[in-house]
């Protein structure tokens, strides 16, 4: 990996484009390297995982409504939308908007954190379906899907954006670009203006997590990635972009970030180095925020200790600074302890999923939000006696760039009203890599069986298993069909309606 010092340059310095952050990724999208196997292994397993959650999703508000809008945009030989026939074809942006959505509603495909938070299977619904519409092969889509994973994650190693209240959604427009531009085999010169165009559009701030978190939570990864499909458009018809859009005097950085004195230091794989950053990602067993995944399995090792929880007289998590002020009572966020919070709120509060967790020995992505299981007066009792606590410890491991050591969960002290104390702590999910039980093929199989079962046929889910396991093999004709089609009459929303301006 070669290290890109960036920094914030006055217009008269005239900064070389070949010096530009912007033009170092173009470089690295246009570098034709191989795809090693075991990347290529774990992009297979990625696209099983979101076609899991996106299918359990589809008739939930927020996925059916973007499948609505996407149904307003047919396209002969377009792409195609989780749970729609696959004859049925749209336009790639708007497949990528519904798609999107659908993947991202349960909060529970896979993340990587580092300087930032990051769930980069948000690449991949952009890349099928401009794959699809453009009629590229299986072996382009998986060039560009580690292309996009390598250049979201190695940005989020290195320039933090929640600090300045900006979304992480900023770092995914310019790794869709990148990644596309990888798979349509563009030259550096029109992914460097596309990826420009997309960094330019793609900064929000972080409103849409705090609060009362609603339904633009889902969909703001998929918003980016339109945005992205939209530059590279754009730059392959000629179009420039706000340049340079990283280090110029009005850049990003100047006024959304660090500032005119900042310095960001952006590691980028050298030319001719394979597209690793995949294999540094983790995907999600359970639905809710990441770092709430180790204290769930946690909270299941407890629950048989515990025989009267009405005898507890205060729970502790000791633990990271993002957990504690992300998701924890560090945020000074009333709506975490709210029984009346949206399902968006209450996976983003580690109070309540560990209580849950505790009281019942089990999640689920639906039943551990209904509105009365969060209601319910024993929970709520329990709810309102945890609280977190920042640990240098934990929050040392959570920076750590050892990835032996990395960590994102804690240690729990939960203290009895008789005197006594239960605890003990988990550094990381019983699924992630240095876990108890780590993910494999079978486990990605096993949670697209689980959680597609309701919504699609066996027939269906042994097909689109066995297409996504020879995804690097596919010719365009077989990567158009790399859809979950559902049974259609239990599936919401699935013809055109006026409710709204498409």
């Amino acid at each position: 990996m070669r290290i890109h010092t960036v920094k914030v340059y006055p217009s008269k310095a005239k900064l070389p484009k070949t010096d530009q952050l912007a033009w170092k990724i173009a470089e690295v999208a246009s570098d034709p390297v191989p795809v090693e196997s075991a990347v290529a292994e774990m992009i297979v397993n990625r696209v099983i995982d979101n076609a899991a959650v996106a299918t359990s999703a589809l008739n939930r508000h927020a996925p059916a409504s973007a499948r609505s809008q996407a149904l307003a945009h047919p396209r002969a030989g377009g792409a195609t939308v989780f749970g729609m026939p696959n004859e049925q074809t749209f336009e790639a942006e708007w497949a990528t908007w519904a798609n999107g959505t659908a993947v991202r509603e349960l909060d529970m495909h896979d993340t990587f954190l580092a300087a930032d938070y990051s769930h980069p299977a948000d690449n991949i619904p952009a890349l099928i379906a401009v794959a699809q519409q453009c009629r590229r092969s299986g072996s382009d889509l998986v060039r560009g899907i580690a292309t996009g994973y390598e250049i979201q994650m190695d940005l989020v190693k290195s320039i933090c954006l929640h600090e300045h209240k900006i979304d992480h959604i900023a770092h995914l427009g310019p790794s869709v670009a990148a990644g596309l531009g990888t798979m349509l085999g563009l030259d550096t010169q029109t992914i460097y203006q596309a990826v420009q165009h997309a960094v330019h559009v793609s900064f929000t701030t972080r409103q849409s997590r705090k609060g009362e978190i609603s339904s633009w939570k889902a969909y703001a990864p998929a918003h980016a990635a339109k945005l992205a499909v939209e530059a590279v458009d754009r730059a392959m018809r000629g179009e420039t972009s706000p340049t340079p859009i990283y280090e110029g005097e009005d850049s990003v950085i100047a006024w959304m970030l660090g500032g005119p004195e900042a310095e960001y230091h952006v590691p980028l794989p050298e030319k001719g180095h394979p597209k690793r950053a995949i294999l540094e990602s983790y995907t999600k067993e359970h639905s809710a925020e990441y770092q709430a995944q180790a204290l769930i399995d946690l909270a299941f090792k407890f629950r048989p200790q515990i025989k009267d929880f009405d005898n507890i007289k205060e729970i502790v998590i000791l633990t990271s600074h993002h957990t504690h002020n992300v998701i924890g009572t560090g945020a000074g966020d009333p709506s975490k302890m709210d029984p009346k919070a949206s399902r968006e709120t209450l996976d983003h509060s580690i109070m309540y999923i560990f209580a849950v967790a505790l009281q019942d020995g089990a999640w689920h992505s639906v039943s551990s939000y209904t509105p009365e299981r969060a209601s319910r007066p024993d929970t709520v009792a329990l709810w309102q006696k945890i609280r977190t606590v920042e640990d240098e410890k934990w929050t040392e491991r959570y920076h750590t760039h050892d990835l032996k050591r990395k960590a994102f969960g804690g240690r729990v002290e939960i203290l009895f009203k008789n005197g006594t104390f239960l605890e003990g702590e988990m550094a990381v999910a019983n699924a992630h890599p240095l876990g108890a039980k780590p993910f494999d093929r079978k486990d990605y199989i096993r949670k697209f069986q689980t959680l597609s079962s309701e919504m699609i046929a066996t027939e269906e889910s042994k097909r689109f298993v066995e297409l996504a396991e020879r995804l690097a093999k596919l010719g365009p004709d077989e990567v158009r069909n790399l859809n979950v089609e559902a049974i259609q009459d239990r599936l919401t929303h699935r013809e055109r309606d006026n409710r709204g301006i498409f």
